[in-house]
């Protein structure tokens, strides 16, 4: 198999593998696909060796990019230690009761201070309309 003829077939397999829904496709229907789309035979024992390579190949660098996002995740967790979060991420500074609070948020690029009343619904702990947001200037 000519270099030309295995960049084609690259980069088939990986819009095709891009395009999927992974819990549903397998090595078989991308390796059809990939012939229906270039117009080439792969069922060849070169062929499914080499398409066979490619999958593996994306299918690790998924794995490596969901690890990543995990790990970047974690850190960022650790970074805001002991600090307590609502439900939307907000960081709550203080519980004035069991109702109200107050968070600071981030809202279109501004850091805003809320002190609202939260009610509970389906388990979620919701910000109701009585309160208010100012925004901060943070030096």
């Amino acid at each position: 198999m000519d270099e030309e003829s295995k960049v084609k077939i690259e980069e088939t397999v990986r819009e095709i593998l891009n395009e999927s829904d992974m819990t549903e496709m397998t090595e078989f229907k991308v390796r059809n696909l990939a012939s229906e789309r270039l117009g080439i035979d792969l069922s060849d024992k070169s062929h499914k060796a080499f398409v066979r390579g490619i999958v593996k190949s994306f299918l690790e660098e998924v794995e490596s990019k969901q690890q990543q996002d995990k790990d970047e995740e974690e850190e960022d967790r650790a970074k805001e230690g002991n600090k307590e979060l609502d439900d939307d991420g907000d960081l709550i500074i203080c519980r004035l009761s069991d109702k109200r609070r107050v968070t600071i948020q981030e809202f279109r690029g501004k850091s805003l201070v809320s002190i609202r009343e939260y009610y509970k619904k389906d388990g979620k702990e919701l910000p109701s309309s009585k309160g208010t947001t100012t925004p901060i200037t943070l030096f």
